[in-house]
């Protein structure tokens, strides 16, 4: 064989393997509004023993936690933004680890938005639907540079450099209660996500939560009832139940216990996955 062109196929297989993505390094994206984002503050049972194979990708600067965007940290929250709270994710990466083998490793991206509808997620339409929120909604959303959809895929693609994406979360519908047209609305999100990361629908689940349950008093449980649909648009959706998780006073947001419920159920769900697909590649 040539001497060029061995050392070509040298160069390029310590290249391919410098570069190579571990695929023991699952990376699940997040996105939502506030329970999402994290409603309940954050107790000290939640900052420790925080398995450092549980990891998140700061999607923001937070000078506060010694964090940068873009850079892989131990997953003590808070992990959407420098000062949210508690959020399902955490205890969905804390389930995940405790039940997979020791060399796998959980990362996630946390991009969320408090009151926002799924539209601002629709890298089409999130201009004009920014043109009419309240000025609070508006300065959270600059801390993505005004594009949380793109931040995300940003922060995703990041992430694809390392690891494989294994799924999707969700949790969003209290700001598009009665929204009869929240499944499909939410199909272009997750269409486009397929679509700029690469991503074959058939290999990424989406994982959407309920919102509060109509046995906590939800005020926007009505909601639960098109969630429920969504697998009809998706096929490769789950609803994951709320029933049971307890709730803050204001019957809108889950409470830290609440939320550490809902993360497992999450997780729990992600895990019976990824069981079935193992399976079936046996």
């Amino acid at each position: 064989m040539n001497l060029k062109l061995i050392i070509c196929l040298l160069l390029f297989s310590v290249s391919s393997s410098i570069y190579a993505q571990d695929p023991n390094f699952h990376i699940y994206l997040s996105f939502g509004q506030s329970n999402m984002e994290g409603n309940a503050r954050i107790e000290p049972q939640d900052t420790i023993n925080v398995n450092d194979r549980f990891k998140v990708l700061e999607a923001v600067d937070c000078p506060n936690l010694d964090r940068e965007k873009g850079k892989w940290y131990t997953a003590v929250p808070p992990l959407c933004r420098c000062r949210t709270g508690l959020t399902p994710t955490d205890y969905f990466g804390r389930t995940m680890v405790e039940n997979l083998p020791e060399n796998v490793k959980v990362g996630v991206i946390n991009v969320a938005v408090g009151g926002c509808k799924i539209e601002l997620f629709d890298k089409d339409k999130y201009k004009d639907y920014l043109t009419n929120v309240p000025d609070w909604m508006t300065n959270m959303v600059n801390e993505y540079d005004g594009d949380p959809y793109g931040r995300l895929v940003e922060m995703a693609k990041l992430a694809q450099k390392d690891g494989v994406i294994k799924g999707i979360l969700l949790h969003q519908g209290e700001s598009n209660t009665n929204d009869t047209l929240w499944p499909q609305k939410v199909k272009i999100v997750y269409d486009n996500l397929m679509k700029d990361l690469n991503l074959n629908p058939e290999e990424v689940p989406l994982l959407a939560g309920e919102t509060v349950h109509e046995d906590q008093g939800g005020i926007c449980a009505s909601m639960n009832k098109i969630i429920a649909r969504l697998p009809e648009t998706i096929p490769n959706s789950y609803v994951i139940s709320s029933a049971g998780c307890t709730d803050a006073r204001d019957n809108l947001h889950f409470n830290a216990e609440g939320y550490r419920m809902f993360g497992k159920r999450y997780a729990e769900k992600m895990l019976v996955l990824l069981d079935e697909k193992k399976s079936k590649t046996n």
